[in-house]
């Protein structure tokens, strides 16, 4: 998969990004985070129902190189976990921002939403570190 930001996306300086819907938001690990691991093969996610944090971690992903925490952008409810990334973690190598995706929140504090970096904030963070 080719290097990519969706500008439609909001993201937090440790490679995840959040799909805002209304009061929900979808959840998942940048482009970058997923080049630097490389391929996943384990995904250990919340429980639906569970109550996750911003700036917290919510679950782990695992590849052959590191395990790695999950930092959430926002804090909500876990409405639902991306099941096919259970069974088959390297799709978040393959499609980040589609069916890579992990987790469907619903926002507790929409607010949160304006302390997350948009696209061109995102790259400013990749360019520093």
């Amino acid at each position: 998969m080719a290097e990519s930001y969706p500008d439609d996306l909001l993201y937090n300086a440790e490679h995840d990004w959040a799909r805002i819907e209304g009061d929900e938001a979808v959840l998942g690990i940048t482009w970058h985070a997923a080049d630097a691991l490389g391929e996943l093969v384990h995904y250990e996610p919340p429980t639906v129902g569970q109550t996750i944090a911003k700036s917290a971690s919510y679950g782990e992903v695992e590849s052959v190189k590191a395990v790695s925490d999950l930092i959430s952008p926002l804090s909500g409810e876990i409405l639902e976990v991306n099941e096919s990334v259970i069974a088959s973690p390297e799709t978040v190598n393959d499609d980040s921002y589609g069916s890579g995706w992990l987790v469907r929140i619903r926002l507790s504090d929409p607010a949160e939403t304006g302390q997350l970096l948009d696209v061109a904030a995102y790259r400013k963070v990749l360019d520093e570190s």
